[in-house]
């Protein structure tokens, strides 16, 4: 069993009940292998959790941001409270050490991991919430999530990178960035697409998924790595 003092040592946070610390990393999979395992999967915590993130974030930008509309807000919000940014969070607070997994799913990295942290982070909120109220969970939030609001500003990553890479195209090389599927797969419940995203005739990135939609913000994302944009 993995020792959960150290993370609280990390995160300088003592909680009342050890147990719900344990749970908030609880997946399901782990409890497919461990029926006889004391404690429930981390699902409901996480459901608390993500209300609670949402509020706090909500509450954080109405009050420090006066003069932005809902519109901008909302962009901001989510942009913070999306799996990806929630999952970097929680690996860069060392959650990855502490998940509780089964053997298979915790050989399984990318996406899937991603989507597993990011739960995890919201189980955790809902955990701390539990133990030690609102103010608590606000100040770890506050302390985590809403410092990383500077840099999604800065640099725009409240858009989604289709937006930003055809912005950056049309005013770097003033040209419109064209997305065509270059491969498709699978039956037709499974489909898998690969698709390329062109400047002019110069194929810059390709990303995959299992929409076209998915696949062209994936190779939107290369791209603008890809051209340091």
């Amino acid at each position: 069993m993995k020792d959960f003092r150290e993370l609280e040592k990390k995160l300088n946070l003592q909680f009342k009940n050890k147990e719900l610390l344990i749970q908030a990393f609880c997946h399901r999979s782990y409890l497919n292998e461990n029926p006889g395992f004391r404690l429930p999967h981390n699902e409901r915590l996480e459901f608390l959790g993500d209300a609670v993130l949402e509020l706090v974030v909500s509450e954080d930008l109405y009050l420090n941001y006066p003069e932005k509309s809902e519109g901008e807000l909302t962009s901001w919000r989510a942009a913070l409270v999306n799996a990806k940014m929630l999952a970097e969070v929680a690996r860069k607070l060392s959650f990855n050490d502490f998940l509780l997994l089964s053997k298979g799913e915790a050989k399984e990295e990318g996406k899937s991991r991603m989507y597993i942290l990011a739960n995890a982070f919201e189980a955790f909120i809902g955990a701390l919430y539990l133990d030690q109220g609102y103010k608590a969970s606000q100040a770890f939030i506050k302390k985590n999530l809403i410092s990383q609001l500077p840099e999604i500003i800065e640099k725009k990553l409240y858009k989604d990178p289709k937006s930003r890479f055809q912005e950056e195209a049309q005013e770097r090389v003033g040209i419109t960035p064209i997305y065509k599927v270059l491969e498709e797969w699978g039956p037709d419940h499974a489909k898998h697409f690969l698709v390329g995203v062109f400047l002019g005739e110069e194929l810059v990135a390709k990303g995959e998924g299992s929409s076209k939609q998915e696949a062209e913000l994936e190779a939107a994302e290369h791209a603008l790595k890809i051209k340091g944009w």
